[in-house]
């Protein structure tokens, strides 16, 4: 019986039984145990053959492996001599000799280079190199003969260098590397691995992820192991926390996972690659929390200040903080700079009166206690001298305040609002329990947060001031109370936008003329703020200059185009017109331009003469009648010159209902102008209902809480002068008619019922009728008019107007005019298309002031 068997058997085939399953037992005679070997082998790995020589130096028997190795099948290796079969021609001679030695008995080992026999089809054979051992052996007959055993050495030198590979892993790599078995046990650790988690990779061997990390972790990772046996899916930076051993700081890994197979593709356990991302875990936290603060502060930039209120841009402020950087927050502001005060808000110490202006939440309704009893919004308070708020606002930097007990906040920043080295308020943010403190990064974006809010609360600031000046400002050029003019019944109603919208320059008037005449005036400067109040200021007084001196209404117009165009000229209208015939290149005034309309009504003939300078046309409701637009030329605006302007004259009826207006009544971004017209005509339905209603009516039927533009609407009904309160006469041009003229006078006054005017009125009529007599041309024209004053005009042809001059003690005349202006109200004098009006005016008699006395009078002259 030889060492070895002389046959092979049919375990040498990799792919029996004992492959597939369990390690194969089996009892022999004698107790022995027979193991076939488990999976994962080393001759998975290595490449051994096995043949026999016989006596004859001729293959006698050839392995299953031998087939694979060398690709011969048995039927054709056998008899075969593997000197010839597999060595070269060159090499020949001395393996004959060695085959010759051996089968002498002698045993040899060393690397054999081989050639694979030529194929079939005569290509030649692959050449290789295998390692030999050679053991003699006899066979039954007792001949000597060989047992060779062929290793492939090329599968060596690979395993060698996977041997190398896997030992750099395991001693020299950065990473941390588990080699883990099918049970869920460390194989084997590198050094890596157990630098981290102390002791030597020996140590580590046969543990179990519940020995590294807390339980939910573990079973989260051994769950994920379970997953990659199975499956053999492989996971990719897999997020792990846990400890080390000697320090409470958590430590983070990116773990990556796969499964490791043998050399029969059969599962033998998981491969883990570990790094500690607990550096780069905290960068990106500081990467998304700089991201973080920088859209947040993007936002605030986008959403604070869109508003010029101060109560809407504190809001807006919280609506930016809360949730994204706190769960609640308040904005108080100083009392005194909600009221207007001018004076530094607020006291040195912190203490001063700050009204809570704004509230908000993430989790509760209620505002939350600072230090003391809950603020409500809108209530006004003061934090106590000691207090953290107090000591923020008094050094101007962020202040911890410190959390009560038991209480729903655990951290809260009291921040001041500073504007242009100004504190304007207090801002405070919290925190929750549950959410993360606030920090260094937070209190920085707190106080930046802070500070753009509070330079939009102090732009806010000083436009309210601003608009509030304008605002004063126009609505002292506006006429006060109600006006009151002859045979009119006026209404009137100014709206200024809203405080997003800078103040216009929207103006009406009412201007009482000689004669129981009224001037109704309505304009708009165009443009914004407190230039254009200034500008419309300036255009009212002129035109209340121009309606005195009793100019038709074209000619008004045309001197305040002259006015308008001069306002922008540090020089005036001289200048204007100057630079007017200059290039324009070189002109760098402002330019002021304005729209009016002006009307002049007479209550004795009921007829009104409009000019209009771009303006938009009046409205004119007659009794049972709708409501209609008067076809007045509209002109150029005031400033742009150039241009006459044409007059209209109607007769208008008694009860009618005559409206001016500004295009703020009728023109929205949402209204077109037609359309704002139409409805404005529509609305002078019941011209019959008192005037100060049918206004009402009208503001409450239009668009008028746009905001966009101031509104100015003007309405006045017609109650002409009846024919019992007016007294006409023609005088011929003699001296009788001086007596004529007086007795008239007396007769109207007594039928009047005016018997205290009586002499008083006549030594002035006798004054006027003799200066036309003397000095005028003509026929002469005597008008009493009895309204809520005495009017006496005397009409003449002449052209020269009458002066008021001093006489002298010596001189015996020129004393008239000066016993008209002793013995009147008012007195005066205007053109008209024939010639000159002279007239006076006096007071009725109301049991309450005293008349002068006509000899006191003439008295007081010498």
């Amino acid at each position: 019986m030889s060492e070895i068997p002389a046959k092979a058997t049919e375990s040498e085939d990799p792919s029996d039984g004992a492959r597939e399953g369990t390690a194969e037992t089996a009892a022999a005679p004698g107790g022995a145990v027979w193991q076939s070997s488990p999976p994962g082998s080393i001759y998975d790995y290595i490449k051994v053959a096995s043949f026999s020589i016989g006596a004859d130096g001729l293959v006698d028997q050839w392995s299953l492996r031998a087939e694979q190795l060398f690709g011969i099948p048995a039927e054709r290796a056998v008899g075969m001599d593997p000197i010839e079969a597999f060595v070269d021609e060159d090499l020949r001679e001395r393996g004959q000799r060695k085959m010759a030695e051996i089968l002498d008995g002698r045993e040899w080992t060393g690397a054999v280079p081989f050639r694979m026999p030529d194929t079939a089809d005569g290509e030649r054979g692959e050449e290789g190199l295998a390692e030999v051992y050679v053991m003699p052996t006899r066979t039954a007959e007792g001949e000597k003969a060989a047992v060779c055993i062929v290793v492939d050495v090329r599968t060596l030198r690979s395993i060698e260098t996977d041997l190398a590979a896997s030992q750099s892993i395991f001693g020299q790599s950065p990473f941390g590397f588990l080699l883990i078995d099918p049970d869920l046990r460390i194989r084997r650790a590198n050094v890596r691995f157990s630098s981290i988690f102390g002791g030597s990779p020996d140590d580590h061997r046969g543990k179990g992820v519940h020995d590294y990390l807390p339980r939910s972790e573990a079973e989260r990772v051994a769950a994920t192991l379970r997953r990659v046996l199975d499956t053999g899916n492989s996971i990719t930076d897999m997020h792990v926390t846990g400890f080390v051993p000697g320090s409470e700081e958590r430590r983070h890994w990116s773990i990556n996972l796969y499964r490791v197979h043998g050399g029969t593709g059969r599962p033998i356990g998981i491969a883990w690659l570990g790094l500690d991302v607990t550096a780069r875990r905290a960068a990106a936290r500081e990467a998304a929390a700089a991201r973080r603060n920088l859209a947040l502060l993007n936002e605030a930039g986008a959403r604070i200040g869109n508003s010029l209120d101060l109560e809407t841009t504190a809001r807006e402020l919280l609506d930016v903080v809360v949730p994204g950087f706190c769960d609640l927050a308040t904005v108080d502001l100083y009392q005194g700079l909600l009221a207007g005060d001018e004076r530094p808000p607020g006291l040195s110490d912190g203490s001063a009166e700050l009204r809570r202006v704004a509230f908000a939440s993430a989790v509760s309704d209620a505002p939350f206690v600072g230090g003391g009893s809950p603020v409500a919004v809108g209530a006004v308070h003061h934090y106590p001298f000691n207090s953290p708020c107090a000591d923020a606002l008094r050094t101007t930097r962020p202040q911890h305040v410190p959390a009560e007990e038991g209480g729903l906040v655990q951290s809260t920043l009291a921040v001041p609002m500073v504007a242009h080295d100004t504190v304007v308020g207090l801002a405070q943010f919290a925190r929750t329990k549950g959410s993360e403190p606030f920090g260094d990064r937070d209190r920085e974006l707190a106080v930046e947060l802070a500070a753009r809010a509070a330079v939009c609360i102090d732009n806010a600031r000083l436009y309210r001031r601003e608009h509030e000046r304008a605002l004063i400002l126009q609505r002292s050029l506006l006429p006060p109370g109600d006006p009151e003019a002859s045979g009119l019944d006026i209404a009137c109603r100014y709206l200024p936008g809203n405080a997003a919208t800078e103040v216009g320059g929207d103006w009406f008037d009412v201007i009482e003329l000689p004669g129981h005449r009224t001037a109704l005036v309505v304009g708009d400067v165009m443009g914004r703020g407190l230039r254009a109040a200034v500008a419309m200021g300036e255009l009212r007084t002129a035109v209340r200059t121009l309606a005195l001196l009793d100019l038709e209404p074209a000619e008004v117009l045309s001197a305040l185009d002259e006015i308008a165009r001069g306002l922008g000229t540090p020089g005036g209208v001289q200048q204007a017109t100057r630079t007017a015939r200059q290039p324009r290149d070189a002109d760098l005034s402002e330019v002021y331009l304005a729209t009016c309309v002006y009307a002049v009504y007479d209550s004795v003939t009921r007829r009104c003469t409009f000019a209009n300078a771009g303006h938009l046309p009046p409205v004119l409701v007659e009794p049972g009648e709708d409501a209609l637009m008067l076809d007045v030329p509209p002109g150029m605006p005031l400033g742009v010159g150039g241009e006459p302007f044409e007059e209209v004259e109607v007769e208008l009826p008694e009860g009618a209902l005559l409206a001016l207006y500004t295009d703020g009544l009728v023109e929205s971004r949402d209204h077109p102008l037609d359309e704002g017209l139409q409805a404005f005509v529509g609305a002078l339905t019941d011209p019959s209902q008192p005037l100060e209603d049918v206004c009402d009516h009208v503001l409450n039927t239009l668009d008028t809480h746009h905001g966009e533009d101031d509104i100015a609407l003007l309405m006045a009904r017609v109650q002409g002068l009846p024919a019992e309160s007016v007294g006409d006469w023609t005088l011929p041009r003699e001296p009788r008619s001086v007596g004529r003229a007086r007795e008239y006078a007396r007769g109207q006054l007594i039928a009047w019922d005016l018997e205290p005017l009586v002499d008083t009125t006549e030594l002035l009529v006798s004054e006027l009728v003799t200066n036309a007599l003397r000095y005028g041309e003509g026929e002469i024209r005597l008008r009493l008019l009895l309204d809520r004053t005495l009017v006496c005009e005397v009409w003449d042809s002449g052209l020269v107007q009458p002066r008021r001059r001093r006489a002298r003690d010596t001189d015996e005349g020129g004393r008239g005019l000066q016993l008209v202006g002793l013995l009147s109200a008012a007195w005066g004098s205007r053109r008209t298309p024939r010639g000159k009006t002279v007239w006076f005016e006096l007071p009725l008699p109301d049991g309450e002031t005293g008349l002068t006395d006509p000899a006191e009078a003439l008295l007081s002259l010498f």
